[in-house]
């Protein structure tokens, strides 16, 4: 870490750009920041080679003080680190689509926090890089908290470690308008034979009501290997599908309207069997005994390696605007 730090630093100087950890307890996130505020257009290729190993090594940088004056020049740099941005298939939370490959961050309201995770790790087919774009900053909160998942995998209970990676995860979804999203915003589409060839291709049971609803069970991943360094890392989203993430008064009055097997969501054990609620709770402590947070600042831009690095939304007040890119 602080032989790339001081690389960067000898770099930046010429760029007229500072480089430094962001946190000074923390190397998570590297910060670049413009002393010039110059386009992050004009960010030369030396600093985003640096900061492409600095992404596959510390996790995250944060572009700073940079001028990015419209979503679509966010998009024009995110894009401009040689991978295609993606859409959001198969979603979990609401979101609005700004135009091709950005996205709104999750739109629930602002009193709420969004728990860490790395981005659609409750399925087999996931971002490899997601950005995050600070348009408006809140007047209080609205922090978006980041976790070293390699850091969060080794933090568990090696007794829960063993028991999710052996069995394995089997996520459970019931799309409807009344009480979570509709299939048709989940999916894109108003075509059932579409939503079926998507399934299929992703290895999700699906089935439909006689009223038209959808059904969707899918057996995932617990913990992945990174792809380049070949670390481990906690990658799923037990913790928010499973039925204990909901409030207790809100959680009894679902199961007593509709019944545990017609919840929005859950998730079981890959053999079906349910997940202790403790064993959620354990989980959730260890994220936020390894998170940590800074205030946005209008302009950010913060550039994560979607393995390594979980994310959330801390609740907010004010005017927010945050907007995000994967590939």
């Amino acid at each position: 870490m602080n032989q790339v730090v001081n690389a960067l630093r000898s770099s930046c100087v010429q760029d007229g750009c500072t480089i430094t950890s962001l946190l000074d307890d923390h190397p998570l996130p590297l910060l670049i920041a413009s002393q010039e505020g110059q386009s992050i257009h004009t960010l030369s290729d030396t600093l985003r080679a640096i900061a492409l190993d600095t992404l596959g090594t510390t996790g995250g940088v944060l572009f700073r003080n940079f001028k990015v004056p419209t979503p679509l020049d966010f998009k024009r740099f995110a894009a401009s680190f040689g991978m295609p941005l993606g859409t959001y298939e198969f979603g979990s939370t609401p979101r609005s689509k700004v135009f091709a490959g950005v996205y709104s961050s999750t739109e629930y309201p602002a009193h709420q926090s969004i728990p860490l995770h790395n981005e659609q790790s409750y399925t087999r087919q996931w971002p490899s890089r997601i950005w995050f774009h600070c348009m408006t900053s809140s007047q209080t909160g609205g922090e978006t908290p980041i976790a070293d998942s390699r850091q969060v995998y080794q933090a568990i209970d090696p007794a829960i470690r063993e028991e999710f990676i052996s069995k394995g995860l089997l996520y459970v979804r019931n799309y409807s308008s009344a009480l979570d999203l509709p299939w048709q915003q989940v999916f894109n589409t108003d075509d059932r034979s579409k939503v079926e060839q998507y399934c299929q291709s992703q290895g999700i049971d699906w089935s439909w009501s006689e009223a038209g609803e959808l059904s969707t069970r899918q057996l995932c991943q617990a913990a992945v290997r990174h792809p380049v360094s070949q670390e481990w890392v906690w990658f799923n989203q037990a913790h928010l599908f499973h039925i204990s993430a909901m409030a207790q008064d809100l959680r009894q009055t679902l199961i007593e309207a509709v019944g545990e097997a017609q919840l929005p969501r859950n998730v079981y054990f890959g053999d079906g069997t349910p997940i202790p609620d403790a064993t959620l709770d354990a989980i959730r402590a260890v994220y936020a005994n390894t998170s940590v947070a800074f205030p946005w600042q209008a302009g950010d831009v913060l550039m994560l390696d979607n393995l390594l690095v979980a994310h959330g939304r801390n609740p907010f007040s004010g005017d927010r605007k945050v907007i995000v890119a994967m590939a």
